[in-house]
């Protein structure tokens, strides 16, 4: 279950990395709404939660072609989301 490790341990890096930009954000733009960054931020804990949460339960345990699709779909979920926040913070600065 090494593989596991890892993939907990990336996802929970790619979160940090995520709040941290938008707590950047905050810091250097005092000016801009704090609403709208921290509601990233929400969203961010919340999709690191539920990515965890099924990295850790997989469904189909038995069948490994199940399992092999459970974790390329977990993985494409966690990069959208990462994407959609961050083009949210992007957007953010932008204006």
């Amino acid at each position: 279950m090494a593989n596991l490790r890892r993939l907990k341990k990336e996802i929970e890096f790619m979160s940090s990395q995520l709040i941290g930009d938008c707590i950047d954000f905050l810091e250097a733009f005092e000016d801009k709404k704090d609403i709208t960054v921290l509601s990233i931020i929400e969203e961010a804990v919340l999709l690191n939660n539920s990515i965890l949460d099924r990295a850790c339960h997989p469904d189909g345990k038995d069948n490994p072609k199940l399992v092999k699709q459970h974790y390329r779909q977990l993985k494409t979920d966690f990069i959208n989301g990462l994407d959609q926040a961050y083009s949210k913070l992007e957007a953010m600065i932008k204006k």
